[in-house]
C-alpha cells in the first residue's frame, strides 16, 4: 500500500489506521497528563477558580475510586479496580489490534481508542501519583518528587480530577418529600480529560458505530461455535 498520494500536485503522506490510534491516545494522554500535573504543582485541595461564570470551574480533588469521583470499597477496592483497568488495557489492546487485522471501519477502531486512552491516564494517576508526588493538603500544592517520598505506595495513588460545571445549583422545593430544602447541583461530579475521552468513546460507539460494534460481536459469537 503506497505511503503517499498526489492531491492537486501536492505530495500527501496517508497515514496508516495503527498510526492514527497511536496518536490519538498519545495526544489524549499527554494533554489529561500535563493537566493533573499542573493542577497537583499549583492548587491546593478543593481551590477554584471560575472560567465561564459560576457553571464551569477548575475544581482540584482527588479520588480513591472510578471515573467522576465514585469511590470502590476502600484500599482493597482501589487495588482490585486499579488491576482490573491495567487488565482491560491490555484486552481492549488486543481488542483494537484484531479489529485493524480484519480492516474494521476506523471510526469503530478510533471510539474504542478513546476509551483505552482514558483508561491508561488514570491507570497512570493510580500506578503513580503516590510515589512521585507528596500529599496535596488544604494549604499548600503538592511537590514533585519529595525528598522524603510520596503519599503511596505503587498502584494506590489518587486520581487527579479538575474539571466541575454545576450548571444547576439550587434547593429542592420545601414540598419535595425527603429532599425539600436540600441543595440540587447538576451536573455536580467533577471530572479530568481521561474521563471525557471514555464517556465520548462510549457516547460514540453507541451513537455512530453501535451497528458495526454489534455485528462484529455477533459475528465473532458465530465463528465460535
Amino acid at each position: 500500500m503506497p505511503l503517499f498520494c498526489v492531491f492537486n500536485g501536492m505530495v500527501i503522506m496517508k497515514v496508516s489506521l495503527q498510526a492514527k490510534v497511536v496518536l490519538l491516545i498519545s495526544s489524549i494522554l499527554v494533554v489529561d497528563q500535563v493537566s493533573k500535573f499542573w493542577i497537583k504543582l499549583n492548587m491546593t485541595l478543593g481551590q477554584s477558580y471560575n472560567v465561564i461564570g459560576d457553571w464551569f470551574r477548575i475544581h482540584f480533588t482527588e479520588n480513591y475510586g472510578m471515573a467522576f469521583g465514585l469511590q470502590f470499597w476502600g484500599e482493597y477496592g482501589k487495588l482490585g479496580l486499579s488491576l482490573f483497568r491495567i487488565i482491560a488495557v491490555i484486552l481492549i489492546g488486543f481488542y483494537i489490534a484484531s479489529l485493524i487485522k480484519k480492516k474494521m471501519p476506523a471510526g469503530l477502531v478510533l471510539g474504542i481508542s478513546l476509551i483505552m486512552a482514558g483508561a491508561i491516564g488514570n491507570i497512570i494517576d493510580s500506578a503513580f501519583y503516590g510515589l512521585i508526588f507528596s500529599e496535596s493538603g488544604y494549604a499548600t500544592p503538592a511537590t514533585f518528587l519529595p525528598p522524603d517520598g510520596g503519599y503511596a505506595s505503587f498502584l494506590h495513588g489518587r486520581v487527579v480530577d479538575m474539571f466541575y460545571f454545576p450548571i444547576i445549583n439550587t434547593t429542592w422545593p420545601s414540598w419535595v418529600p425527603w429532599l425539600g430544602g436540600d441543595t440540587f447541583i447538576f451536573f455536580r461530579p467533577v471530572f479530568n480529560v481521561a474521563d471525557s475521552a471514555i464517556t465520548i468513546g462510549v457516547l460514540y460507539l453507541l451513537i455512530f458505530q453501535r451497528n458495526k460494534l454489534f455485528h462484529e460481536e455477533a459475528r465473532e459469537v458465530n465463528v465460535e461455535h
